[in-house]
């Protein structure tokens, strides 16, 4: 077998201990790590961004640690260098640590605002929010030496040019969330050490017991900034393939040297179709009528497979009902694609599951067994030989690619981690994992943490089912929180897609910081999708544009019709608790209100549309 390339690597680090030296003039970002001489100097007049040494930096300046930098963005006001203030470890893997990002501020390098107008102050406001709501959602992970954004078995078949590159310069540009903000860094090679990659998704490890034999286990759930967004808002792919809510899912395990990793990867159903909020509880998914499907469907499989090798879709929606179109139109299309290397399943969860039968899962799990022992896992031994590769990937989905699709992915990563720890010796022959009372507890919440780290940021709640994932069981208290859950997702996807905090600006030595204030609600609502698109660079925004797209203004509809109906619902339940001369009056001006009230709420109903909080910063549809 091949020698595997080694998976990580120090020869490219970036910067670990940084001080941020403020003057009036400029930002010093001064490297602080063993035998460094390196500082940043950001001009806040021209924003040239240039290496220099510590000497440079003058006494007079304003000086904090941080830990890393995340970029630069332009805003109303101007430039915009965004740091990370605080980390938190989440553990160390092949002695590489691992830290997420729980802290952050944004400063201005203007000194004052005096030369905005009032619109642009508010404009600017309102764009700050955006970005601190999109920090605040909890999931940003980083490695000063290791790549996050690559499975084991991407940078086991590397070259060692590509091991000697930037952290920055070597990542994988679907995961890195930050690569908008640090496009000027990426222009320049001399400085990618001072450039912090930054993936979003969810990360969790574990030191494991089983009959007295310690291993490592690990979770990665590496969240595409390609078409990212909110549910709803972002469904569907793009005209370059890219998919909704695409998760690449890594399964890691080292033992005595040997590591091992299982991919599975989940993304919305992979042509152009959308489902826009309307006041409705679930809104009819509409498929595209106007555009070539197979185009977007081709250039999305091709890149999977070119990423992971073979394709087995694994697709939970309903097969009857609004979701039966979605189902038939997938089926068709991998028909008529006549790809050998893209493979077809659909189970239907929610019938095979109804009425607390859990148990059929197994159902699909044995439809799937021989493919995923085609498809195996990676494998390196202690001397770094690489045993086995992984030959092809589970593509699962459901509607949201949260729920139904996590319960599977669990499923199928326990199988892969059975024959893993059987190889590696861990497992006695016979043996189940299910039988390990303490490694399963362990592996059961760690799933269902990454279901309600994914579900919170594509959906603004946490996952469905978990009771499942936690317990192997579904249990009655679990339907509740599914029912209360459903609620939160329906008032958030209509009215107020994810408004949860607000900023706090500082004065610091002539510099305005905007300091991030975690899971607050007193913010202006704004839709959390526009943000995202703010973040990632969808949107730009234009300095001298005189008025924003924020300034949008709703019909006369919007404020008056649900006015009318609450006036008119009060009025009838008031006709009620006072009644009048006789009893034909009362029924004839409760009939009156009440049928104003019900009438009124119709044409709302009918208007959904209207009364819903759209983005609009970008009209996705006009991205395809």
């Amino acid at each position: 077998m091949a020698t595997a390339a080694p998976v990580g690597t120090t020869a490219a680090a970036a910067y670990a201990s940084l001080k941020l030296h403020i003057t009036p003039e400029k930002f010093y970002v001064e490297a602080c790590d063993d035998g460094a001489d390196d500082v940043l100097a950001i001009d806040r007049v021209s924003t040239e961004v240039t290496l220099t040494v510590k000497k440079d930096v003058p006494p007079s300046a304003v000086t904090r640690p941080i830990f890393g930098i995340l970029g630069t963005i332009r805003l109303v006001a101007g430039t915009y260098l965004i740091v990370i203030t605080k980390k938190k470890k989440v553990g160390e893997i092949f002695g590489h640590a691992i830290w997420k990002a729980t802290d952050f501020d944004i400063l201005s390098y203007k000194k004052t605002m005096l030369h905005l107008t009032d619109i642009q102050l508010q404009d600017n406001k309102v764009f700050l929010s955006m970005l601190n709501h999109v920090l605040s959602v909890d999931g940003f992970y980083f490695s000063t030496t290791y790549d996050l954004t690559h499975t084991l078995q991407r940078l086991a078949n590397t070259s060692p040019e590509f091991q000697e590159m930037s952290l920055l310069e070597r990542a994988d540009p679907r995961f890195v969330w930050n690569g908008h903000l640090l496009r000027e860094f990426i222009a320049q090679p001399e400085i990618h050490r001072f450039a912090t990659p930054v993936m979003h998704g969810f990360i969790t490890m574990h030191s494991c017991s089983i009959n007295g034999k310690c291993f490592d286990w690990l979770l990665i759930s590496r969240r595409s900034c390609f078409r990212a967004g909110v549910r709803y808002y972002v469904r569907g792919i793009d005209s370059e393939g890219h998919a909704a809510n695409f998760v690449e899912t890594e399964q890691i395990v080292h033992y005595k040297g040997s590591k091992a990793s299982f991919v599975q990867t989940r993304g919305s159903i992979p042509f152009f179709w959308s489902q826009r909020p309307n006041l409705k509880y679930k809104p009819k998914p509409q498929i595209s009528k106007s555009v070539n499907h197979m185009d977007g469907f081709q250039r999305h499989f091709d890149s999977q497979i070119i990423s992971y090798g073979k394709q087995m879709i694994v697709n939970l929606v309903n097969q009857k009902g609004s979701e039966k179109p979605l189902e038939q139109t997938f089926s068709k299309m991998v028909n008529s694609m006549a790809n050998g290397m893209v493979r077809y399943v659909a189970f239907d969860f929610h019938k095979e599951c109804s009425r607390m039968r859990w148990d059929r899962l197994q159902i699909l799990m044995d439809q799937l067994a021989d493919q995923q022992d085609e498809f195996s896992y990676f494998l390196v031994d202690s001397e770094g030989k690489t045993v086995t590769q992984q030959e092809g990937t589970f593509r699962s989905n459901c509607m949201d690619c949260l729920d139904r699709t996590n319960v599977i992915q669990s499923l199928l990563a326990r199988r892969s981690l059975q024959a893993q720890l059987q190889r590696l010796g861990v497992l006695h022959v016979g043996q189940r994992i299910e039988e390990q009372a303490d490694f399963e507890k362990i592996y059961k919440n760690a799933w269902a943490d990454n279901a309600n780290a994914c579900a919170k940021q594509y959906a603004g709640t946490g996952a469905l089912k978990t009771d499942y994932t936690r317990t192997g069981k579904r249990t009655q208290w679990g339907l509740i929180m599914d029912g209360w859950n459903s609620l939160i997702r329906y008032y958030k996807n209509n009215f107020s897609d994810g408004f949860r905090q607000v900023s706090k600006v500082f004065n610091h030595g002539e510099v305005y910081v905007i300091h991030i204030v975690m899971h607050s609600n007193s913010c202006p609502p704004f839709l959390f999708q526009d943000a995202i698109d703010l973040f990632l660079g969808n949107y730009s925004v234009d300095e001298v544009e005189p008025a924003s797209p924020l300034h949008v203004k709703k019909d006369w509809k919007f404020l008056a019709l649900p006015i009318i109906m609450v006036v008119a619902f009060s009025m009838c339940i008031i006709c009620l608790l006072m009644a009048g001369d006789t009893w034909t009056e009362t029924l004839a001006y409760v009939l009156f209100w009440g049928s104003a009230s019900f009438g009124t709420f119709a044409i709302i109903l009918y208007n959904g549309k209207d009364f819903v909080d759209a983005p609009k910063l970008v009209q996705k549809e006009k991205m395809d």
